[in-house]
């Protein structure tokens, strides 16, 4: 099997899963979303996940039908369902629910939940010892005064282009810029750049998704005394970066060995990446 799907109450495969066509996440984009993976079988930083996915839900003021417990519940009921004992890919999605065509707030009484798990795809070991090659791509982040990249939206459309080209110039994944220049993430995950033993992120300020994992890992910095901060940087700034990683979710710490054909460093894992991708491993395991 697949993968298993939660809709409003009901499990069933992923064959037979569906939302009638009136529901506005369809309709409009109007929803949003978690990703979360499981290590030994448990769902990771769990409630971070939530207090993310109540923050995006308040900026567009979209009801969230159920508590925590109550999400727990129905992610472990679905998780049930799937016969496979590897470790689970979840997605946890809220969309405004059914209604008539209009952006009346009332016109959609009911939001819809539903919660996809599937087997986590496995990072290949090559990622890790060898790192990822990173784009630079020409379609810019949202505005937050547009569509707020804080809100982690059902509307993937912005990073989809921005991974497609990416993909196109032969790289794994997008390195975007906002408005201004300033790199602020990629397509699919958060971005570091290391300098003179400093991981360094661009600030929120700049437009970005709040990471869960990016918010970890500058947590366990301070744990191996690396000093992990905030901080603009621009295509400028790139030749004078050690190192550069990425983070997220589905991706933990990934090295990257090279930016638009050049390479980062010598071109490998730098010891500030691989110092952090240890501890966070440590941690891991010891949760």
């Amino acid at each position: 099997m697949s993968a298993v799907v939660y809709v409003n109450g009901i499990i069933s495969d992923a064959s037979t899963a569906s939302i009638p066509v009136f529901d506005h996440g369809f309709l409009y984009g109007e929803g949003i979303y978690e990703t979360l993976r499981t290590y030994r079988l448990e769902p990771f930083l769990f409630d971070r996940h939530m207090r993310r996915l109540r923050h995006s839900a308040a900026l567009m003021a979209l009801p969230v039908p159920l508590s925590d417990a109550e999400f727990l519940a129905r992610v472990r009921d679905t998780m049930a369902a799937h016969p496979a004992r590897d470790e689970k890919y979840i997605r946890i999605l809220v969309t405004r629910g059914v209604g008539e065509l209009s952006y009346q707030l009332d016109a959609t009484p009911t939001p819809t939940v539903v919660i996809i798990v599937k087997p986590m795809p496995a990072v290949p070991d090559r990622a890790f010892l060898e790192g990822i090659r990173l784009a630079t791509v020409s379609i810019r982040r949202n505005h937050p005064q547009a569509l707020n990249p804080m809100i982690k939206s059902n509307n993937l459309i912005n990073n989809a282009l921005a991974m497609q080209e990416a993909l196109r110039a032969g790289a794994d994944e997008a390195l975007m810029q906002n408005q201004g220049g300033e790199f602020v993430e990629c397509s699919q995950s958060n971005v570091f750049f290391v300098r003179d033993g400093a991981a360094l992120t661009p600030p929120l300020s700049a437009g970005l998704l709040p990471g869960i994992t990016r918010e970890f890992v500058m947590e366990l910095a301070g744990d191996i005394g690396v000093e992990a901060r905030e901080a603009r940087v621009t295509p400028a700034d790139l030749a004078a970066m050690d190192e550069v990683f990425i983070t997220g979710t589905t991706r933990e710490i990934t090295p990257v060995s090279s930016i638009d054909g050049r390479p980062v460093g010598d071109g490998r894992p730098g010891p500030v990446t691989t110092r952090l991708l240890a501890h966070l491993r440590e941690r891991i395991a010891a949760s």
